[in-house]
């Protein structure tokens, strides 16, 4: 099976650094997982949350021409967590007003987190051509 981007794998966490974790998948090849792809909170240190020799889901976000293999663990995961949500309703569990308060709120920052990448990589781009430049 070929390793394209948006499938979803098995594989053996190989290596550990300060900026991720590398996982050998099948065929030997190895993808490196971001630390900001290894769990949905914020994590400080990748050792934390892996150690060398975990078996771990990942999904494939992007294969480089290089072959570099970008890979992502909370991407993989957040369709259990989804349907874990969904079961709960479904067996007439209460989802109470604090979860679904919490999940607006997920929501409400995952958009301002993504507005404000876009405003700063303008604002960036558009500094960029005066910092030579004099007045």
């Amino acid at each position: 099976m070929a390793i394209e981007a948006g499938s979803k794998l098995e594989g053996k966490v190989t290596g550990i650094a300060k900026f991720g974790a590398f996982v050998e998948l099948e065929g030997g090849k190895t993808g490196l997982v971001h630390i900001s792809e290894v769990a949905d909170q914020y994590v400080n240190d990748v050792n934390d949350y892996l150690s060398v020799g975990d078996t771990v889901t990942v999904k494939v976000m992007k294969v480089e021409d290089d072959g570099k293999i970008a890979l992502s663990i909370r991407k993989a995961e957040a369709p259990k967590q989804e349907q874990q949500k969904s079961d709960h309703r479904k067996k007439g569990k209460p989802s109470g007003g604090e979860k679904q308060r919490g999940q607006s709120f997920e929501e409400k920052m995952n958009q301002f987190l993504k507005d404000s990448d876009e405003r700063l990589s303008t604002l960036r781009k558009q500094s960029e051509g005066k910092r030579g430049s004099k007045r």
